[in-house]
């Protein structure tokens, strides 16, 4: 029953539609989990089909081993989730008192106000004073914040937004939180935005708002003069919603507008803009970058698996350069975890770190290997057996991506009914939901693919266990890709395409042992319910770039991650790019093509290693970098900034 009492508590804030309707499902898992317990046939299992040697026994989760040794499923001991963390303050006379429930607590929550009026891009203004948490518990007091520090205006009005971060007792930086308050003494915790608002969906007549509160409401989006709702379920929901998404319709392209967000007794207001009607060629720019994993060097280059103390920057400088929306392509967070709520904070931190500028500009996110969320059976060894948590719908890393961003629903479905698939008449595969898919702004396309699909990190244990290995690009995926692009060359409203994933095709640092190349091993490759799949890994980065430059006249450009570093690839027919004694099809290069690696957010830097293709390599710098594209209608030119020191690091025209 522990295994489906799991499943209920990480149901997340997108799937909770009111509090009864979590009473119902928790009492249907809870009667299933039981069922499921008195006998666990194959047919039932919650085991997916596609692995290989894991288990169901007396209702619990095991790797099997060849020699017959059973692994047990790891246990989840961290107290670093966002339900732990994110909790809402009680009021008191003088102020706010947090209670973690946790008496081995120990640290430092450091608070301000936000001021009033607010600026363009929200912050706190720390106060000199902190509360410590002591067995769990801090208390704040609000009163000592009043006379010339009160830059909220609360003694007059009864209502102060407090920002506050908590660290523990090492000064770990853990989360950045704000709540708002009503009351002069005593105080009361009110309704807040705990996370937004922020805008996706960038067309050229609509734009998504959506945004996370602390408890259910009913919001509404205002945007000249007309209001906007959320869309409401066929159950409806009593309450309202904690996780928000309104859609704002009806809009003129390329326009700026302000849109404020009603909730309970509060209203917010920002700005956006529209996309320009497709084929405008009106002349734009748009932002790209990826890693922002924690970093070293202590504070804000790691709060809680993130560095925030860059990605801050970079977003800050897209906004100054006026980027209309920024890409952003995995390793966002530290990941690698066996909790979804750690995950969930994770991302929570990455989210309120860009939030003051995603108010005004979408981030469109794709996730890369860091983003793993795993299932975890304990073998005695360092980091276990890992394979992709399941069940996927809920629990896998790409569905738990998809419940913390939004992003267009018009990928892939996922790998069910590919030949591989063991069973065609049920769904085996985990959704792609929003961590694969395309969009258009003016003249451009993006391509997002998911690079870490099904991903098992030990490429050597999946023959074990069956997964996908880290940069393989799986067939429906790739079929999908290769329609889309097919289609968006015959819009004769596009001129340009860019393809992002996370895994370059040629590593050139860090992951020469994997990406595409594996030292040049095409035997590595993803294992389906035991069995090997047709193509090596070398076979299939083939494929890829046979798609993108030959098949395609509009791929400009493939915008990768993953190596910590920026560097600029020029590819070509006569670049050596295979391993010694390779037997499989030889993909010849019938024009030039840029791989531009960015992964220069702030993950730990990796240095340059020689490599067949290194000569191509045209520029090679660790600086933290953002990339710059400027589109001018045929022209495309890219400019990197180190938004630390604001250095240019090159500007090369690509087109």
């Amino acid at each position: 029953m522990a295994i489906k009492i799991k499943q209920f508590q990480i149901i997340n804030i997108k799937q909770m539609k009111n509090y009864l309707i979590l009473f119902i499902l928790f009492s249907f898992i809870s009667c299933s989990a039981q069922k499921e317990q008195v006998t666990s046939p194959r047919k039932n299992s919650i085991v997916p089909k596609i692995y290989s040697n894991i288990i169901e026994k007396n209702g619990n989760l095991y790797y099997q081993s060849k020699r017959g040794d059973l692994a047990p499923l790891k246990k989840d001991n961290t107290f670093y989730t966002l339900e732990n963390i994110t909790i809402t303050p009680a009021g008191t006379q003088d102020g706010l008192s947090f209670d973690f429930n946790n008496d081995k607590f120990y640290g430092t929550i450091y608070y301000g106000l936000y001021a009033t009026p607010g600026n363009r891009f929200p912050y706190p203004v720390l106060f000199k004073k902190t509360a410590k948490i002591e067995k769990g518990k801090a208390e704040i007091n609000l009163k000592k914040m009043g006379g010339r520090y009160d830059i909220a205006n609360y003694e007059e009005t009864g209502r102060l937004t407090l920002g506050y971060r908590i660290a523990n007792s090492s000064g770990k930086l853990i989360y950045d939180g704000k709540i708002n308050v009503k009351g002069k003494g005593p105080f009361e915790p009110d309704l807040t935005i705990t996370e937004g608002p922020f805008v996706n969906k960038q067309t050229a007549t609509s734009m998504v708002v959506w945004f996370n509160t602390n408890r259910p409401c009913t919001p509404y989006v205002e945007v000249n003069g007309n209001k906007y709702h959320a869309a409401r379920q066929k159950m409806g929901n009593m309450l309202g919603d904690m996780h928000h998404e309104i859609t704002i319709k009806g809009l003129k392209p390329d326009t700026e507008y302000q849109y404020t967000v009603h909730y309970g007794d509060y209203q917010e207001s920002f700005n956006f803009r529209t996309a320009p009607k497709s084929g405008s060629r009106t002349g734009f720019t748009f932002a790209y970058a990826s890693d922002s994993r924690a970093g070293s060097g202590g504070g804000e280059r790691d709060l809680f698996g993130v560095n925030a103390y860059i990605i801050k920057k970079m977003a800050a400088l897209a906004v100054k350069e006026n980027a209309r929306f920024m890409q952003f392509t995995g390793d966002l967070i530290s990941g690698y975890s066996n909790s979804i709520g750690k995950h969930k904070l994770e991302y929570t931190n990455w989210k309120k770190t860009m939030e003051p500028y995603w108010h005004y500009i979408p981030f469109n996110i794709a996730p890369g290997n860091h983003e793993a969320l795993l299932t975890v059976f304990d073998n005695g060894s360092k980091y276990g057996i890992s394979v992709d948590k399941f069940p996927f719908g809920i629990n896998s890393d790409e569905a738990v991506f998809a419940s913390e961003f939004v992003n267009p629903e018009n990928g892939p479905f996922s790998e069910d009914g590919a030949y591989y698939d063991p069973d065609k008449s049920s769904k085996d595969f985990p959704p792609y939901k929003e961590t694969s898919y395309y969009y258009i702004y003016d003249n451009i396309a993006f391509v997002v693919l998911n690079s870490n699909y099904w991903y098992t990190p030990d490429e050597n244990q999946i023959p074990m266990t069956s997964g996908n290995v880290h940069g393989y690009v799986m067939d429906n995926e790739l079929k999908w890709m290769q329609q889309t692009i097919d289609n968006l060359d015959k819009n004769p409203n596009i001129d340009h395409i860019f393809v992002t994933l996370h895994t370059p095709a040629f590593p050139n640092a860090g992951h020469a042992g994997d990406d595409m190349w594996y030292g040049g091993n095409n035997e590595v490759r993803p294992y389906v319910a035991g069995k090997p799949v047709k193509k090596g890994i070398i076979e299939r980065r083939e494929e890829f770039l046979d798609i993108l430059i030959n098949r395609s006249p509009k791929v400009l450009a493939l915008l990768c991650g993953d190596e910590h570093n920026y560097t600029r690839l020029k590819i070509t027919d006569d670049m050596p790019r295979y391993p010694k004694n390779y037997h499989g099809k030889r993909t010849k290069i019938s024009r030039p093509f840029w791989q531009i690696t960015n992964g220069s957010a702030g993950a730990p830097y990796y240095g340059l290693q020689q490599l067949p293709w290194t000569k191509n390599v045209e520029k090679y710098t660790t600086q933290y970098a953002l990339m710059l594209f400027d589109v001018n209608g045929n022209s495309v030119i890219l400019r990197v900034i180190n938004p630390d020191t604001f250095e240019e690091i090159e500007t090369v025209n690509l087109k």
